[in-house]
């Protein structure tokens, strides 16, 4: 038990120094949380959908955080888990600190929740959650939630997750996307990115992430298209400065649910 208040004194403590260490600039980026659920069956993901839906993201609201994406899995011959992913925006640490404790006081929340909140040992909602703390990229300081339109199943919002070797190698892929101009070549094709951000704290590090989203498959193959052959990627995969950068990528293909605020 002493071990546990220790180490979470010490997370406590490391957010706010990576806080308080920002500059003014710096201070105006959003930070993000990607909470994802793992479920084993339809019963847990029926559970968990009716919690977000019904508790949860209203909640959000009332705390005015506002821009909450839901996404689930799009279905594939490779991919049999069942997994929901929520995407929160703060305006600040502080937000996103405060945040449990202003759920713990909503009693809207704890009412409609209530399923969830007070499941059983041996009938839990969810086999197991995982949580990466973000911080967004100085070339896009602020989420925007997407514009698409068209069917929801339809929609593909994809997730990228880029590892790199070393910190060293990783703050240069940052660079890359920042100073060089990748997220600059994203925003002239089209891509409607939703967030990047450098992973602050995950099970995966050191990494980044980010959010691009298009109206269905087809388009998003042939955004995909024009990137790889645009000049100006191919001039920037060339340059000597940003060569290996990436050690390992993980593509996640989702979409939104029917109650995701996008």
């Amino acid at each position: 038990m002493k071990n546990s208040i220790q180490s979470s004194l010490v997370a406590v403590i490391l957010i706010f120094a990576i806080a308080f260490s920002s500059n003014a600039q710096d201070q105006e980026r959003q930070f993000y949380q990607l909470k994802t659920y793992f479920l084993k069956d339809g019963n847990q993901e029926k559970v968990v959908d009716s919690y977000l839906k019904d508790a949860y993201l209203p909640a959000l609201k009332r705390a005015g955080i506002e821009n909450v994406g839901v996404f689930k899995t799009i279905p594939s011959e490779d991919i049999n888990e069942l997994k929901i992913y929520i995407l929160l925006p703060f305006s600040s640490l502080e937000q996103f600190l405060t945040l449990d404790n202003m759920l713990a006081q909503d009693k809207s929340y704890i009412s409609a929740g209530s399923n969830y909140i007070n499941a059983k040992h041996d009938n839990a909602p969810y086999e197991r959650i995982n949580s990466v703390l973000m911080k967004a990229f100085s070339e896009m300081p602020v989420m925007e939630a997407s514009k698409i339109e068209g069917p929801r199943k339809d929609r593909v919002y994809e997730l990228r997750s880029y590892e790199s070797s070393t910190e060293a190698i990783y703050q240069n892929k940052v660079d890359m996307f920042n100073a060089g101009g990748e997220v600059e070549l994203f925003e002239s094709l089209g891509f409607n990115a939703v967030f990047y951000a450098e992973v602050l704290f995950g099970d995966r590090m050191p990494n980044l992430m980010y959010m691009t989203t298009f109206k269905d498959m087809e388009s998003r193959d042939a955004h995909w298209d024009a990137f790889r052959t645009a000049p100006k990627w191919l001039k920037l995969k060339a340059d000597p400065n940003y060569q290996n950068n990436v050690s390992k990528a993980d593509i996640m293909l989702l979409y939104p649910t029917e109650y995701s605020d996008y």
